[in-house]
């Protein structure tokens, strides 16, 4: 029979280990996301994956808030964030930094996750929207791709937490293994 590990047998890192790690070249962009809960979750899929920095832009909650602690466990702490009104020149900013921009939408000519090429050497952007009107059609027409989670169900989206919980693995595993 397997054993559970222990809290203190996982080798966790200190926020403050976590904060010198070499990152993952990869940011996040949540944009007019209403869900306090899914901007904790979201914090705490990019502390797990080491995303190098969370935007939150336009009316998306900023930390200190109790509702996004409570899914955040304490990834406010670790996860680099910077809150931004204006979502469109910081996605011009992230371009001139050699960015590409992801659109994470279902569009015409969105490529699906799974057969979405990733350069381990490039650095990404991705761009999740808010739970009803998903990623707004002007921040799409600014970003270079749009990539769409396959899905075999009756509904035609996912969660904003577990769609960026599923891209981030699948950018994750892809860059490093």
């Amino acid at each position: 029979m397997d054993i559970k590990l222990k809290n203190e047998e996982l080798g966790r890192k200190t926020i403050e280990e976590f904060k010198n790690i070499k990152k993952t070249p990869l940011v996040v962009v949540l944009d007019n996301v209403r869900s306090l809960h899914n901007v904790g979750s979201v914090f705490r899929s990019c502390d797990a994956f080491a995303i190098k920095t969370l935007y939150l832009c336009g009316f998306t909650g900023t930390p200190p808030n109790k509702e996004i602690n409570k899914t955040a466990l304490g990834a406010t702490e670790s996860v680099q964030w910077k809150h931004e009104n204006n979502i469109i020149l910081l996605l011009d900013k992230l371009k001139q930094d050699g960015y590409i921009l992801c659109a994470v939408e279902q569009t015409q000519q969105a490529i699906p996750l799974h057969t979405f090429t990733i350069n381990p050497e490039q650095k990404y952007a991705l761009v999740f929207g808010n739970e009803v009107e998903g990623v707004q059609q002007q921040v799409i027409d600014n970003c270079d791709a749009a990539i769409e989670i396959a899905q075999g169900g009756t509904k035609h989206s996912l969660n904003i937490a577990v769609s960026a919980g599923i891209v981030l693995w699948e950018f994750f595993k892809k860059k490093f293994n």
